[in-house]
């Protein structure tokens, strides 16, 4: 039995400013300096760290945002005067996708790289668009054997990247006449991908291969960055180039063990072109998500490409010739996986998903869906502080970033990576318990271990539908 992989993590905190959904609201016109003052009972310290702040207006605003609405001391006060209100400035972060309650859950993960404590259970949808339509079957949790991240079995997060034979041959002395696959074995289902927007600075590059070095997975890096790093950091990434950039690089492409050509004019000639001027590098297909996707997919894996990457906007939606709302990823992803098993070619491709990944139950409702593994680009930037501000990645330089993430130094961030990648892991792991898997490729397309709720309303109220 090989040793369980484990992830570090270390407490790293932010160094940027923390908005807080909560703040308290005390009225002292009315106080009674009462001996028995609640406030100096709060368990976080929140009043006298707010006292010290009012005295000093150059202090940190950061003790202004501590309040966890506990509401201990708006129940024991005894003149009425405090209350506890939602931030305004916490409201308006990120936008309709990505939530403030998404930004401040991984902000806390990338801090300590634990699993997120909702305190008194699940308060979040049970139903929604896009992933949270889908229920997973948590049928085993009573199961000790796979009580998740404490229990006695050995769940395998691992996964596969490459080409693989539908069946073996044999000679008649019994030499194996298939040749052998060149598979890329990563310890977790997600690739580190590109920023979704324009970044300057190396330390970000820097801090995405070497997180990718910690994790034992890979970091998605535009071609023309190669000469930024390091030689040691060449086998971590994963040049993305474009279909006539196939052959500008042929030292890089030695180093590494896979490569990512954009979608162009005949994609599976410049994929062919790459394994045979490679042979022992993967070569992906980056695909952006659109309307004949799925017919494409299936040509292409007829052909000569055996590993997708496909990409969805930021939101998890495939992109439409209209500007309308096209479908979501695991409907895309759905239909994708079930053509290739249509045509007998599942077995033999490797589908990656990036965009809408926003939360570790993401990667397990997308693996449930058909993927093989996930891209993460958004939440890698928002465990830097990143408060995916609408409107402001146009162009490098056209507004102030508040965080500064582009600045960041190298070693700190590439931690907080880690430490949100560590957190997601563990979720994954009590979801493959509860479900009672001990591998995550066996999750892949398992829609029977789940329940879509479209589906449950059609069972539901077919009948009373006119038709």
């Amino acid at each position: 039995m090989p040793d369980k992989y484990h992830i570090e993590t270390a407490s790293t905190a932010g160094r940027f400013h923390r908005v807080g959904k909560y703040g308290s609201v005390d009225w002292r016109e009315d106080c009674s300096r009462c001996t028995n003052c609640v406030k100096p009972r709060c368990l976080y310290d929140v009043y006298r760290h707010e006292g010290e702040h009012n005295r000093n207006e150059h202090s940190a605003a950061q003790p202004l945002n501590e309040c966890k609405a506990c509401l201990s001391c708006v129940q024991g006060c005894t003149k009425g005067l405090l209350a506890v209100s939602l931030n305004p400035e916490f409201l308006a972060l990120g936008d309709a996708y990505w939530k403030p309650d998404i930004l401040a859950t991984t902000w806390v993960q990338a801090d300590t790289g634990r699993i997120p404590v909702s305190g008194a259970g699940y308060r979040g949808r049970f139903h929604g668009p896009g992933f949270d339509s889908i229920w997973t079957d948590m049928s085993e949790i009573v199961r000790p054997t796979r009580d998740g991240i404490h229990g006695r079995e050995y769940i395998s997060t691992m996964v596969e990247i490459g080409p693989k034979p539908m069946r073996l041959s044999f000679a008649p002395d019994g030499t194996m006449l298939t040749p052998e696959s060149a598979l890329i074995e990563l310890q977790i289902p997600t690739l580190l991908d590109v920023p979704p927007w324009p970044l300057a600075g190396k330390g970000l590059l820097t801090a995405r291969a070497k997180a990718a070095k910690k994790l034992h997975t890979l970091a998605v890096v535009h071609a023309a960055e190669l000469v930024r790093l390091a030689a040691d950091m060449l086998p971590y990434v994963v040049p993305l180039l474009t279909t006539t950039e196939i052959g500008k690089y042929p030292d890089q492409l030695k180093q590494v063990k896979m490569i990512e050509i954009a979608d162009g004019a005949d994609l599976a000639a410049a994929v062919a072109q790459a394994q045979a001027l490679a042979p022992q590098v993967i070569v992906a297909a980056r695909i952006e998500l659109q309307s004949g996707s799925v017919e494409r997919v299936s040509e292409l894996a007829r052909k000569t490409v055996k590993v997708f990457h496909l990409c969805a906007n930021l939101q998890g939606r495939e992109k439409t010739a209209d500007g309308a709302e096209g479908r979501h990823i695991k409907d895309v992803l759905r239909e994708i996986h079930g053509r290739l098993v249509k045509d007998g070619l599942r077995d033999e491709v490797t589908l990656i998903i990036t965009g809408g990944i926003a939360l570790a139950e993401h990667t397990a409702k997308a693996i449930i869906c058909g993927a093989d593994l996930v891209g993460v680009d958004v939440p890698l930037l928002v465990a830097l502080g990143c408060r995916v501000c609408s409107g402001a990645h146009a162009e490098p330089g056209t507004r102030h970033c508040p965080a500064e993430i582009d600045t960041e130094d190298a070693a700190y961030a590439a931690q907080r990576m880690v430490n949100l990648m560590g957190a997601w892991h563990s979720q994954l792991i009590e979801v493959l318990g509860a479900m009672g898997i001990r591998e995550i490729r066996r999750l892949r397309g398992e829609v029977g271990r789940a329940i879509f709720m479209e589906d449950i309303e059609r069972e539901a109220f077919s009948d009373l539908i006119r038709k």
